[in-house]
């Protein structure tokens, strides 16, 4: 039987109008420390998000989203943020902000396979 590891998660909302605390979940970022995994899954549903608020510009949205992927990834190309341990980058995409992305408290757990798990969250959380 495979060992399980200690894994953390969050769910990424967007947030339209901050000051209502209304929100949409759109994605899912996953930690596990053990197994050097870090990443994010995420799914703009335009006219879900068009319903819940005429203004959302969603290519600003991916855009943004698109700046988790590229921290989660890490190296030159994800700033300065990337630059930072796997741990550290994913404090920081979780921590509390009141922006239009905002990611829920983290979450712990234990897998066997990072990537599934966080596949079978985002299906369970997102879609």
């Amino acid at each position: 039987m495979q060992e399980k590891d200690l894994f953390e998660y969050a769910v990424v909302r967007v947030v339209p109008r901050v000051e209502r605390e209304e929100f949409i979940n759109v994605g899912l970022v996953l930690y596990c420390g053990k197994r050097k995994f870090l990443d994010v899954l995420f799914e703009l549903d335009a006219e879900k998000l068009s319903v819940f608020c005429k203004e959302t510009d969603i290519s600003v949205l991916r855009e943004n989203l698109q700046a988790f992927e590229r921290i989660c990834a890490g190296g030159e190309l994800s700033g300065t943020i990337g630059k930072l341990d796997i741990a550290s980058r994913f404090r920081w995409l979780t921590a509390i902000r009141s922006t239009v992305i905002q990611t829920s408290r983290a979450h712990a757990g234990f897998c066997t396979d990072p990537k599934k798990t966080m596949e079978k969250l985002f299906a369970e959380f997102v879609l």
